[in-house]
């Protein structure tokens, strides 16, 4: 265990200006602002950065007392590999910069997990495999790159769902992750140990990755803020892939302020830290799809939550996506199968992995040898034929994206919003089929139905939490934009962010 070293200025005095209105779990908040002494795990990347580059808190404290709740976390699994002792020094080396009058970066001493399919020069990136578990690139992912120059620190490997694919991070291999909010459940996948770590106070952000809801899920499962940038926004190269038509880098963070500094710096273009107002903004929701057979619990929590989003001025048109469901069912799962095999066998090649793809799958957990059996490799009974990935790439995927183009721009809308999930997170084990509202369902159709059509369509994805079921489980909205709209959807997710306030945080 690391020893935490204590001084009066390890607590800094932050304000928070929080709407009023709370109903149900979520935390309470004051009207006022209110000057309150915050532990240091809790504090958000923004006001850690702040006070490390004031002067104010020293980047080793930081991360000794976040190495130290990583330390009482471990039973959540969240990280393949973690060395505190590298973390420290990197840290320590932050201080010395600032002390040698340096300007600091705009991630000054932040320490950032990664999820283990982005390539790390300091730690091997396993993609949750045990043939990668001594794979140690040459070089870092470039956004890990950018944000090693903006100041930030690689913070260890976080575990993820095998080679991505997946939504239960249940990895055979690594071990299970586990929810912080009730650790005989699923953290969501397949960057479920980045959720869990953020969600448990080990670091403030942290890297995912989403092919198909890889951050959104996670962040739904784990009453995180999750962002997947409009696609092509952030750099992807360095990183595990599945198909580079989907695949996205992105962050998962506690409030949608830390979203926001998170693409300043990899993108350079600022978004207002200051709340947009909802006043006036058209948000479209589309029934038909997106609501169809919910919990019942989280369309309780959704359905409040787009009151009380009305009620503070938002305009909800309610006006459904012409042939969503077929053409997603003819584009997502043809281009990701199809996909999934040259693309990671080039990955293997290109960045001198040292095993081939045979040797990868060989030795890989029973659930991602028989999905790959069964999906993927020559002879399967369900490989895609390479007239319908073609038809797919080139036909309906460009269908799709034209249909949700015009559905922003016919109705005017500046996002929609629907539930992230239909479910709140289920146990671990219940990797193909789970309960909704009483009756046995695919797990793969629940919680993949809301999350494709944003990554399939290549859109920004913000999710935000709205409230605690009654189980005390996470219950999150998602808001796609219009491609390209990523600094106005942040601006909007701060606003929503405002009204429907935030979670109380797991009891770990």
């Amino acid at each position: 265990m690391i020893d935490r070293v204590t001084s009066r200025r390890e607590f800094l005095a932050w304000s928070i200006a929080l709407a009023s209105g709370m109903t149900g779990c979520r935390k309470p908040h004051d009207d006022t602002d209110t000057t309150m002494t915050t532990p240091l795990e809790d504090l958000s990347a923004t006001e850690a950065v702040a006070a490390m580059r004031r002067g104010d808190l020293s980047a080793e404290n930081y991360a000794a007392a976040l190495l130290e709740r990583c330390h009482r976390g471990a039973s959540l699994n969240a990280f393949i590999t973690l060395q505190p002792e590298r973390v420290l020094e990197a840290a320590r080396a932050s201080d010395r910069l600032l002390a040698s009058g340096a300007e600091p970066g705009p991630l000054h001493g932040l320490p950032i997990p990664v999820k283990d399919s982005v390539n790390t020069a300091d730690y091997p990136t396993t993609g949750g495999t045990r043939a990668l578990q001594h794979f140690q690139p040459a070089h870092n992912a470039e956004l890990v790159e950018r944000l090693v120059r903006a100041g930030a620190i690689v913070m260890g490997k976080t575990n993820i769902h095998e080679l991505s694919f997946g939504w239960t991070s249940n990895n055979r291999s690594f071990g299970a992750v586990h929810n912080p909010y009730d650790e005989s459940r699923i953290p969501g996948g397949s960057s479920g140990g980045t959720a869990a770590a953020v969600a448990a106070r080990m670091a403030p952000i942290g890297i995912a990755e989403d092919t198909q809801g890889s951050i959104r899920v996670p962040a739904a499962m784990c009453g995180l803020c999750g962002f997947r940038p409009t696609h092509g926004r952030y750099p992807n190269r360095g990183v595990i892939p599945i198909t580079p038509l989907f695949d996205q880098v992105g962050p998962l963070a506690r409030n949608v302020g830390d979203l926001a500094l998170f693409d300043r710096v990899i993108t350079g273009e600022a978004v207002s830290d200051a709340p947009a107002k909802l006043s006036g903004v058209r948000l479209g929701v589309a029934r038909d799809y997106f609501f169809d057979r919910l919990d019942t619990e989280v369309e309780r929590i959704a359905e409040h939550a787009l009151g009380e989003l009305r009620a503070a001025g938002a305009e909800l048109v309610e006006v459904d996506v012409p042939d969503l469901g077929r053409l997603i069912g003819l584009t997502t799962a043809q281009i990701q199968l199809y996909h999934v095999m040259p693309m990671l066998t080039a990955y293997l090649a290109e960045f001198d992995a040292g095993v081939t793809f045979d040797e990868v799958i060989e030795e890989a957990g029973a659930d991602i040898r028989d999905a790959f059996a069964k999906f993927v490799l020559p002879g399967g009974k369900y490989v895609i034929a390479e007239a319908d990935f073609i038809a797919a790439r080139d036909v309906h995927l460009p269908a799709l994206r034209r249909t949700l183009s015009d559905y922003f721009a016919a109705n005017q809308l500046d996002a929609m919003v629907f539930p992230a999930a239909q479910i709140a997170a289920p146990p671990i084990g219940h990797d193909t089929e789970t309960k909704l509202n009483g009756s046995d369902v695919s797990f793969e159709a629940v919680i993949s139905r809301n999350i494709s059509p944003g990554s399939t369509g290549g859109l920004p994805g913000l999710v935000i939490p709205a409230d605690l079921n009654r189980e005390g489980l996470p219950v999150c909205l998602e808001f796609d934009g219009p491609a390209g709209s990523d600094r106005e959807l942040l601006a909007i997710g701060l606003a929503v962010e405002s009204v429907l306030g935030q979670l109380p945080p797991p009891m770990i």
